[in-house]
């Protein structure tokens, strides 16, 4: 084994490689995105505050996309074909130098939704186009070096450069709101379909289940570094009102919780055994941690917008400031059953009664807040919806796992 990081061959690994798992290279990377998630979320919860419900949902839509999407390419790469050689270092160098220029353009690009003219997304965009343009380098690498996934590599470098033309041209034309928002979501519409036609073109990639579950495990609990950030924000707001009180200490037990549970009902599922079997549920898994992502982060900038309420200089309500945090528990509780069922290949109905459970739990949460009760009551309530899930798989649903891993092993 070689001591030093020179030029190596870039070609597919083994998927079914013993004991892989993620690098140092790769944990280096993962943290860049814990500023991108911040800066969303932040901007985010500042509209929230102001009542600007719309600019904000479309804008941590729009911002968390494009953080996800970029990350989700690179993880996807490395499983197949990581070297960590020096030109795969310093690729990966320049899309955390990409990284950090979108986050830098997330503040104007909310302010220019805000404002209501035109979309101000060039800086934003071009850190995005870094990212990209250094996978395309890695792409054509592959191309050269892997002749049994080389057209494969190829049609992935070419499909994402055309789509980065697109993106180019959206920098440069500078369309009214409306129109630069229809093209960010058709040029969103052709990066995700890059790597569906790249792979049945030229064959699938060979990456590793394994390592591919623990990356995404991963940026989950980076991404709940937002939700215990929000925690952090609404304590102390409320200490440097009235110091440590009882509301200080429901905030604190409620938020830590919130994020404890969100933890543990994302990692009930066995992800690397049934990608295992699964292999040809991996684009819709994939794909759907967007909104999964998403969710995780909405619940760290709901309760930024509760830290805003507390402190008393937000224009929105208590009720308001509880369904902003309401609303991502939710969608991350549907689109975790929704993973759930693509990796088992079916959905059963104690699956559809744990949603309902949590949608109940949500729903006291949100009436609760309407009837006067204070947000750290409200928020330790909220906590309890994702336990409904963790408790169900405790008590019920690891029999459920159990048949399906028998089902699809046989």
């Amino acid at each position: 084994m070689t001591l030093t990081h020179g030029f190596s061959r870039l070609i597919g690994r083994d998927p079914q490689e013993p004991h892989r798992t993620a690098t140092p290279l790769e944990l280096l990377f993962d943290l860049t995105f814990v500023v991108a998630f911040s800066q969303a979320g932040a901007q985010a919860a500042h509209l929230l505050e102001l009542g600007h419900t719309t600019p904000a949902v479309v804008g941590f839509a729009i911002a968390v996309f494009a953080v996800t999407w970029a990350w989700i390419n690179h993880a996807w790469l490395a499983s197949a074909f990581d070297s960590d050689d020096v030109f795969f270092r310093v690729a990966t160098f320049v899309q955390m130098i990409g990284v950090g220029v979108l986050a830098i353009g997330l503040p104007p690009f909310f302010h220019s939704l805000d404002e209501g003219h035109h979309v101000d997304n060039a800086v934003m965009i071009a850190g995005y186009v870094i990212m990209r343009v250094a996978l395309i380098g890695v792409w054509l690498r592959v191309a050269a070096h892997d002749p049994a996934h080389r057209r494969t590599a190829r049609t992935y470098a070419a499909g994402i450069a055309l789509v980065q033309v697109g993106w180019v041209v959206a920098i440069v034309v500078n369309p009214p709101l409306w129109a630069g928002l229809a093209l960010m979501v058709g040029l969103g519409a052709l990066e995700m379909a890059v790597p569906a036609v790249a792979e049945r073109r030229g064959g699938a990639t060979p990456w590793h289940p394994h390592h591919i579950a623990e990356r995404y495990g991963l940026l989950v609990i980076i991404t709940l570094g937002e939700v215990i950030l929000g925690t952090v924000l609404a304590i102390s707001a409320v200490v440097e009102l009235a110091g440590w009180t009882l509301e200080a200490a429901l905030i604190a037990f409620g938020g830590m919780l919130l994020a404890f549970a969100i933890w543990w009902a994302y990692f009930t599922v066995p992800t690397a055994r049934l990608l295992h079997v699964r292999r040809a549920s991996s684009f819709w898994w994939g794909y759907l941690h967007i909104a999964l992502f998403g969710a995780v982060a909405g619940v760290g900038a709901g309760l930024h917008v509760a830290a805003y309420v507390l402190s008393g200089t937000a224009k929105v309500d208590a009720t308001y400031a509880q369904l902003t945090i309401t609303v991502p528990v939710l969608v991350f509780t549907i689109v975790l059953g929704v993973l759930y069922g693509i990796l088992v290949g079916r959905s059963d109905r104690f699956h559809l009664w744990l949603l309902v459970g949590t949608v109940a739990v949500l729903a006291v949460a949100v009436l609760a807040s309407a009837a006067g009760a204070s947000l750290g009551t409200t928020i330790v309530i909220t906590a309890l919806a994702p336990l409904v899930v963790v408790v169900g798989y405790e008590l019920v649903g690891h029999r459920h796992l159990e048949d399906d891993l028998s089902r699809l092993a046989a």
